[in-house]
């Protein structure tokens, strides 16, 4: 089943996440869809520093969105923030530095932020991360990816909750990728502790389904927010590049740029058409697509994905901090 899941998963990349694949989706785009002004309106990117979110960070701010670009590395951070402000010549791009990883961090920054007065009205979870050596966090005993990827989208997400319904026409807006689709939800190994060899690269396809079942299940318990998690396509980035030089290699000529990958989140993040479809779709190229291959047998039920929600609430609760400044 892995080798028919990963065969036909590939013979769609290379028709549909390729550089030729955006061209042939892009001839039904509309342009209308991204000519908006978004002037008074607050935006969240995590991963804001290169690649698609710097690139989406760009084009909000260039229809003068207020743009919080959330960094792990502060000297990148700060030479992203000055190179978003000069092209958009916005003076609304704020840097915050938070490594997702750490999710007492992230409950700390999320109750700042909050505590700070600032509105928000769109959080795009875009940071993310391929460790290929199965790595633990000395600090909180989390394997890198999971503690990354889901534990800390999930975390950040559900402390702005409060924040983001304040405010009509709310979105939160995950980045996955396609790669999911070989996965079938596992939530009895989060860590990755029983896969043994570690192979990163299942461990992220593995927290990319994580995701896309995390913004279905925030879609019905959030109904005042819009959500939606989408997958750029296969574009070239630092993140491809440093995490899956093989890959690069191979697929240099046919990546997407990071404009074209990022142009499905600036949709999802700006144009009013948004609103009006379901909540808790996965989009590629503007449309929404199934979040499953055909007799690939990755579907989860209610109860397992209802028990996975739980897990994750469980162990968030072990990181909460009390105070702003704690």
């Amino acid at each position: 089943m892995s080798f028919f899941r990963n065969t036909i998963w590939f013979i769609k990349g290379m028709k549909e996440y390729t550089k030729g694949g955006y061209a042939s989706a892009s001839k039904d785009f509309k342009a209308s869809d991204l000519d908006v002004d978004v002037t008074g309106r607050s935006y969240m990117i995590t991963g804001a520093n290169s690649g698609i979110g710097k690139c989406t960070a760009v084009a909000i701010a260039k229809k003068g969105g207020t743009v919080h670009m959330v960094c792990r590395d502060p000297k990148r951070g700060a030479e992203a923030r000055q190179a978003v402000e000069e092209e958009s010549q916005n003076q609304n791009v704020q840097l915050h530095i938070l490594d997702l990883s750490k999710p007492r961090d992230v409950t700390r920054f999320a109750t700042n932020f909050i505590s700070s007065g600032k509105p928000l009205n769109v959080l795009i979870n875009n940071a993310g991360c391929m460790v290929n050596t199965r790595t633990v966090n000395s600090e909180d005993g989390l394997e890198r990816n999971f503690s990354t990827n889901t534990l800390g989208v999930h975390m950040l997400t559900t402390a702005l909750i409060p924040l983001l319904s304040k405010q009509e026409k709310s979105r939160v807006i995950t980045v996955t990728s396609g790669g999911m689709l070989v996965q079938k939800l596992n939530g009895t190994d989060l860590q990755s502790e029983k896969m043994n060899p570690f192979d990163g690269t299942m461990a992220y396809a593995q927290n990319k389904r994580q995701q896309v079942v995390m913004t279905e299940q925030y879609a019905k318990k959030y109904p005042n927010i819009h959500f939606s998690s989408m997958h750029p396509g296969w574009a070239d980035t630092p993140a491809v590049r440093n995490s899956m030089p093989d890959f690069y290699e191979k697929m240099k000529t046919r990546l997407r740029t990071p404009e074209e990958g990022a142009d499905t989140l600036v949709w999802l993040s700006v144009s009013e058409s948004v609103p009006t479809l379901a909540s808790g779709l996965f989009f590629q190229d503007r449309k929404s697509v199934s979040t499953h291959l055909p007799l690939a047998w990755t579907k989860s039920t209610a109860e397992e994905e209802a028990a996975f929600m739980n897990t994750l609430n469980t162990i968030s609760q072990q990181f909460l901090v009390d105070s702003p400044d704690s």
